[in-house]
């Protein structure tokens, strides 16, 4: 009867060694927590699947972008923990000052603890050559 619950195991890991390591993580509490506020917080722009809106590219009539993709068609994996979480708590303007974007600041609505709860549901969606490149950008970005 051991031999099934060491092969779950065995397998459990093969399979998150394979890059379905967020299939198994989805079901930890932050990761459930993270997802929540994302679809409360952020799906309505950027898409419940992070797949953004169309055309993210094209410049509305207003002059602005539309809301990009957080999956890896998009360019959220080429920024920092602390340019993403500072995008998101203080708005897109803090990092590139006189910038107009649709993008509201959290402060006040979502806690620091939620800010990364969601950054990392985003996060734990991306391959491991993304999360790698966005680590990397992460350890070079000085605090």
């Amino acid at each position: 009867m051991k031999a099934l619950p060491v092969g779950l195991l065995v397998i459990a890991g093969l399979l998150s060694t394979a890059g379905f390591g967020y299939f198994f993580a989805s079901r930890s509490g932050e990761a459930q927590t993270g997802a929540s506020l994302y679809l409360a917080n952020c799906a309505s722009c950027h898409g419940a699947k992070l797949e953004g809106q169309p055309d993210w590219m094209k410049r509305l009539p207003n002059g602005r972008l539309p809301a990009p993709p957080h999956d890896e068609t998009g360019h959220t994996w080429h920024h920092s923990d602390k340019q993403l979480f500072t995008i998101v708590k203080f708005g897109l303007a803090s990092i590139s000052p006189g910038y107009e974007s649709d993008m509201p600041a959290f402060e006040g609505v979502l806690t620091d603890g939620q800010i990364e709860a969601v950054l990392g549901y985003i996060k734990g969606t991306w391959t491991g050559r993304a999360r790698g490149y966005q680590a990397d950008r992460s350890q070079a970005d000085p605090s």
